[in-house]
C-alpha cells in the first residue's frame, strides 16, 4: 500500500483472495479514503465498501486522467531490481527483505536513512 505523496507499507499475505486483501486494507486504510488499484479481481469488493475505489486497467493504459498507481508500481520495480542482485530472495526471508526495502524506499538516500536510524536509536 502506498499513501499518495506518503510512505509505502508492505505486508506478506497468505494469499490474494478478496477476504485476505480486504482485511489488510480495512486494517490500514481509513474508511472513506480514495483507493486506487489495478484490475485484479480480488479488489472488486472495494466497489461496494466504505472506500472510494478507482481501478486502473493496465491493458487499456497506465493512467486514467489523474488516476494512476505509478508510485506503488515504482516501488515494486525497484524492489525486484534489488532482489535480482541476489538471484532472488529465499521465501523464509522474503518478509525481512520486504521490510528493509520498504524502509529504504520510504527514507530516500542512504544519508537520510542513516539520519533516521540515528534518531530512532538516539545516537
Amino acid at each position: 500500500m502506498l499513501k499518495r505523496h506518503g510512505k509505502v507499507y508492505t505486508v506478506v499475505v497468505e494469499n490474494t483472495k478478496t477476504k485476505t486483501l480486504m482485511n489488510e486494507i480495512a486494517l490500514n486504510i481509513k474508511p472513506d479514503s480514495v483507493v486506487y488499484t489495478d484490475a485484479y479481481h480480488s479488489y472488486d469488493a472495494l466497489d461496494v465498501s466504505e472506500f472510494h475505489h478507482y481501478r486502473i486497467n493496465h491493458t487499456e493504459g497506465f493512467a486514467d486522467e489523474k488516476h494512476h498507481i505509478n508510485g506503488i508500481e515504482n516501488f515494486w520495480n525497484q524492489a525486484k531490481r534489488v532482489s535480482r542482485k541476489y538471484n532472488g530472495i529465499d521465501k523464509k526471508y522474503f518478509h525481512l527483505f520486504l521490510k528493509e526495502y520498504e524502509f529504504r524506499f520510504n527514507y530516500g538516500t542512504p544519508k537520510n536513512q542513516l539520519k533516521v536510524l540515528r534518531e530512532w536509536c538516539s545516537v
